[in-house]
């Protein structure tokens, strides 16, 4: 992957197993962020190959998308709805969602489930934010 001449991310060959957990490690502007995107189809690559489940994400349709939870950078958190009703709107999306308790319970937000996202601590939000990757159900989850 190259910015304007610059390649931010050559000569990258990986393959994870199912069940293993995998992290990238480096100083800053060294592709980490690039090569996460790349993998979940956020960002194009300029060459390469890459398969993510399967699928080259840059062409998963919105099945592949469904069998994948993605932490952002940023977060999600919608600051006037509670954590339970953040979480009952995202589960919409997906056609066999996991059950927001249980992911409520997961992430460790049981106590304030019924708290609106703008008055969450900035971990929780963060909490919320895994919770968001998670409700899915999927295969595969980059944080």
């Amino acid at each position: 992957m190259s910015y304007d001449g610059f390649e931010a991310v050559r000569g990258v060959d990986l393959r994870v197993a199912r069940g293993e957990i995998f992290t990238f490690l480096g100083p800053n502007g060294a592709g980490k962020t690039t090569t996460v995107e790349i993998l979940e189809g956020h960002r194009k690559r300029s060459a390469g190959d890459v398969r993510v489940l399967g699928e080259d994400p840059e062409h998963a349709d919105r099945w592949w998308r469904s069998r994948v939870g993605v932490v952002l950078q940023s977060s999600r958190v919608e600051p006037q709805l509670t954590v339970r009703e953040c979480l009952e709107l995202y589960a919409g999306y997906y056609a066999a969602p996991r059950s927001v308790q249980e992911v409520i319970e997961l992430v460790g937000l049981k106590k304030r489930a019924e708290v609106r996202g703008g008055q969450l601590s900035g971990g929780q939000q963060r909490r919320v934010d895994v919770a968001l990757a998670l409700i899915g159900d999927p295969e595969l989850v980059f944080l």
